[in-house]
């Protein structure tokens, strides 16, 4: 996406330094490794990194120009343009651009399943308009900008995906993005570690209204710390997984009825029908039939790791361990054993949990030890924090198996598992459960 400098110095109203080009147009770009000509250089900066001391390096790869931070620049640089925040800039740039070409635009965050909620609304959306989205989790302040920058001018739906690590992110994500809809999937205990309560993670999620079209929706899951917590005065939708009949449910398919209106999904999972929810009453809200909805939704696929399945000598495994909080944990560890038959469930940690994260660790095993009566589970824990969800298992007479680290854990599969298991890796995405199934490729069964 290319602007003039008068549309960059408006937008990130910068201080020219020096200016040596009439005219032309430019893109914007934050990497020295594919920074080409007619780009203008944006340094970001983080705690560990300071790309403002590479303004030289993109000017001799052919930058046209750069920003700073300083009145200090490449003298070779034709255009310099001072700011006080470079990520603040590039966002004002991406703000601009979502004003120019104006789309209509959707946020959605939530504790879990906002990336899957947004493949769905995606999906759905695609069916009627021209229609471009977060690329996979991009979702911060510099996936935003990605996000808003990469889209072709002739988008017609923008699907930003926002997360968070403290309260004031998602609001500040609201203020660039101006969405006219917002969808809040859920409030769980996913970042608990940071904020400290879940009333504190309602609040921060509930920013996604404040700079919200006040002629817009909010669609969210009906949750009361949602109702008590969000402050918009525009139209609410909420809806509830308690609005569904499921007709059928097996391995990668399911079928339900959402307000008279029946529905199919590639995936299994209660937690992925109330997920589609959100993406069923946006569709409705923007004029779409109900026969595009549901092919649509037919035809959402889940991103990598997220019950990816893959046969390996014999041994069925489906990885969902793109990540992994305590709600995630339950939900998806119940939806797996009852679908499948003597199942082994391979839990790994949890992250971002705070003080309180062996607590987690405990409840996740009390809750399945108390809601699944089938003893043939088997189920392994890797890391020293899910090894507390395995002694809480064990109480209930369940089959468990404890290990340190992947490898240990490849290896007792590969020695003790019998072909026809299927297996179910879940993890937060620090564990790289992913090293588990390249063991297991690699290894032989026999050993």
């Amino acid at each position: 996406m290319k602007f003039t400098i008068d549309e960059i110095i408006k937008a990130t109203n910068a201080k020219i330094l020096k200016n040596e080009l009439s005219g032309g147009s430019f893109s914007i770009s934050t990497d020295t490794r594919t920074i080409s000509e007619n780009d203008i250089y944006l340094p970001l900066k983080g705690a560990k990194f300071d790309g403002e001391k590479f303004c030289l390096d993109a000017i001799n790869k052919g930058a046209a120009g750069c920003f700073v931070t300083c009145d200090s620049f490449p003298p070779n640089a034709k255009i310099v343009l001072k700011v006080e925040n470079t990520l603040l800039a590039y966002m004002a740039v991406a703000n601009y651009a979502r004003n120019k070409f104006n789309p209509i635009t959707v946020a959605i965050t939530g504790s879990s399943g906002k990336t899957t909620t947004k493949e769905m609304v995606y999906s759905v959306l695609s069916e009627n308009f021209k229609t471009h989205k977060t690329y996979s989790n991009h979702n911060n302040e510099i996936g935003f900008c990605q996000t808003v920058l990469s889209m072709p001018v002739d988008t017609q739906i923008l699907i930003i995906e926002m997360g968070m690590r403290a309260q004031g992110e998602i609001e500040l994500l609201s203020k660039y993005t101006q969405p006219d809809y917002s969808i809040i999937v859920n409030v769980g205990s996913a970042h608990i570690g940071r904020l400290g309560s879940l009333d504190n993670i309602a609040k921060a999620k509930c920013e996604i209204t404040k700079y919200q079209k006040p002629d817009g929706t909010l669609i969210a899951n009906d949750s009361k710390r949602i109702r008590d917590f969000v402050n918009f005065d525009g139209e609410k939708i909420f809806y509830s997984i308690n609005d569904v009949t499921i007709m059928e449910s097996r391995p990668s398919y399911t079928k339900f009825i959402y307000k008279n209106e029946e529905y199919e999904l590639q995936v299994e999972g209660n937690y992925n029908v109330e997920n589609s929810l959100a993406a069923i009453e946006l569709a409705k809200k923007l004029g779409l039939s109900y026969e595009k909805i549901k092919k649509g939704l037919y035809n959402y696929h889940p991103i990598e790791k997220r019950w990816e399945v893959e046969e390996i000598k014999g041994l069925k495994f489906i990885n969902d361990s793109y990540n992994a909080n305590p709600d995630s944990m339950k939900a998806s560890v119940s939806t797996f054993v009852e679908l499948y038959k003597n199942p082994v469930v391979v839990i790994g940690n949890m992250g971002e949990l705070g003080d309180q994260e062996i607590e987690f660790h405990r409840e996740v095993g009390d809750y399945l030890g108390n809601k699944e009566n089938n003893k043939n589970i088997k189920f392994i824990t890797v890391g020293d924090l899910a090894r507390y969800t395995g002694e809480e298992l064990a109480k209930f007479g369940f089959d468990v198996k404890s290990f340190d680290n992947n490898f240990e854990t490849s290896r007792y599969i590969l020695d003790n598992l019998d072909v026809g298991t299927t297996i179910f890796l879940k993890a937060s995405r620090t564990m790289k459960f992913e090293e588990i199934i390249q063991t297991v490729k690699e290894g032989d069964k026999h050993q």
